[in-house]
């Protein structure tokens, strides 16, 4: 240990002795141990839960048994469950999810899908050449300054939001499931973007060194290409060459069979609303440790260097909520992002608050609100759903929501998800909603300049 650290440690240590700080003594362990105490009910849980590995079954709250339906007044118009596999791209499948309605309209079809795999592809390729210019615009900065640690923590992801696909989109297009298939690695991410991020940290690595050896930004940016070559190389081994132009077959409701020779980005402008971009699009977030009615914009969180950051503005849900029905009688589907794991019956395809009973089972305390388990970051959200669907009472008002996953018909209720609207206040993080369902309250305030926050901020 050097002499720096030692003089730290011993500061950090004085500061825990003047605070009144202490270790569990004797005393404190026989008082905190005779806390357990092996009453019968006790006993039957300790037996229970040292017999079953499976906690969440012993804390299912039968009280919720048979309370929630999956019948909704108000339902979008949406056909076919897609399944992202073992990837992180929720955020990908998600958004193409809101477009494919359209594209069978279109074309008059049963049945489609994009390739996932071919946005994905570039998705990566335009992450890792982020990286390398956030790489080159920090080589002034100590490698442990927060945001330089932040970048090699993990030089590229498959995660992401709605922004990322409208970046990807606008630049290289979309194409059909069936002009570039999956393949083992677009299917399951980890073995390549382990690879990927250990090619990126090496030669972040060198740009370092060469900057501290006084190499210009010139010779800086020539070494950031032959990178990038390495990566295409991963890339196009592992999930194949994305086209420059396809030739499309395909079968219609009719069972005509079609031939259309284009580009992916003729196809993808083809497809796609004119008003399908940020400037009609907004994404909408429900942060209570944050001002509300105020816009913020997370830096360099984006794929494309000269794409948009992920921006969003901050409501309560008293406003969001109604939007969101609005666009749902409207027929229009829409893009969310929640923590899908908690209080979540993925069998049943049902979240509920309290669905899962774990204080009672363990005759413990857990009474975080949502902004307190934001913070302690015991909540966030961890993955993205298309909203198609909500169930009303008498007075019109929200007691339960429809998701369509992204984890194949097998899941939850053929594919869909159902959540109690008291889930939607606690759990629900973010949605991508058209400006013109918002509040004159919130639209004046999307007039106003975004807060920058930092990319390794909390909430992201």
């Amino acid at each position: 240990m050097n002499m720096k650290k030692s003089l730290f440690t011993l500061a950090a240590l004085l500061l825990w002795i003047a605070a009144g700080a202490q270790s569990i003594g004797q005393a404190e362990l026989k008082e905190i141990q005779g806390s357990f105490v092996k009453d019968a009910s006790t006993k039957a849980i300790q037996n229970a839960l040292t017999t079953d590995r499976d906690i969440k079954a012993f804390t299912y709250n039968h009280e919720k048994a048979g309370k929630i339906d999956h019948f909704f007044k108000y339902r979008c118009d949406v056909k076919g469950i897609t399944n992202q596999l073992s990837s992180g791209r929720c955020w990908m499948f998600t958004s193409m999810n809101v477009l494919r309605p359209t594209v069978m309209k279109k074309f008059e079809l049963n049945n489609f899908d994009f390739s996932h795999n071919y946005s994905f592809f570039w998705d990566q390729f335009e992450k890792a050449n982020l990286f390398l210019e956030n790489v080159i615009a920090t080589t002034d900065r100590d490698i442990t300054d927060r945001d330089v640690e932040f970048y090699f923590k993990a030089p590229v992801a498959d995660g992401g939001v709605w922004n990322l696909f409208w970046d990807i989109a606008e630049k290289y297009g979309v194409v059909p499931q069936e002009v570039m298939p999956e393949t083992e690695h677009s299917n399951n991410t980890a073995q390549m973007r382990g690879v990927l991020n250990e090619l990126l940290r090496t030669g972040g690595w060198h740009l370092r060194e060469m900057a501290a050896s006084g190499a210009k930004k010139k010779a800086l940016e020539a070494k950031k290409i032959e990178i990038l070559k390495e990566v295409y190389r991963v890339l196009a081994l592992c999930l194949g060459e994305p086209p420059t132009e396809f030739t499309w077959r395909y079968r219609d409701a009719k069972g005509n069979v079609k031939t259309l020779k284009t580009t992916p980005l003729e196809f993808y402008k083809s497809i796609v609303p004119k008003d399908y971009n940020p400037d009609t699009f907004i994404m909408i977030m429900n942060d209570p440790t944050r001002e509300y009615y105020k816009v913020y914009d997370i830096a360099s969180y984006r794929n494309t260097y000269e794409g948009v950051n992920w921006c969003y503005l901050n409501l309560p849900n008293e406003e969001i909520k109604p939007a969101a029905l609005a666009s749902i009688k409207d027929n229009n589907p829409l893009y969310i992002s929640c923590d899908v794991g908690k209080q979540s019956d993925r069998a049943k395809g049902i979240m509920d608050v309290d669905y899962y009973d774990y204080a009672s089972l363990f005759g413990i305390t857990l009474d975080m609100d949502k902004k307190a388990r934001i913070l302690t970051r015991q909540s966030g959200s961890s993955h993205a759903m298309l909203l198609i669907g909500c169930d009303t009472d008498e007075n019109d008002v929200p007691v339960k929501w429809e998701l369509e996953n992204s984890w194949g018909p097998a899941s939850g209720n053929h594919g869909y998800v159902t959540f109690t609207d008291e889930w939607f206040n606690e759990y629900l993080f973010r949605i991508v909603i058209p400006r013109k369902y918002l509040s004159d309250k919130a639209l004046n305030a999307l007039k106003t300049k975004p807060v920058q926050l930092p990319a390794w901020d909390y909430m992201f």
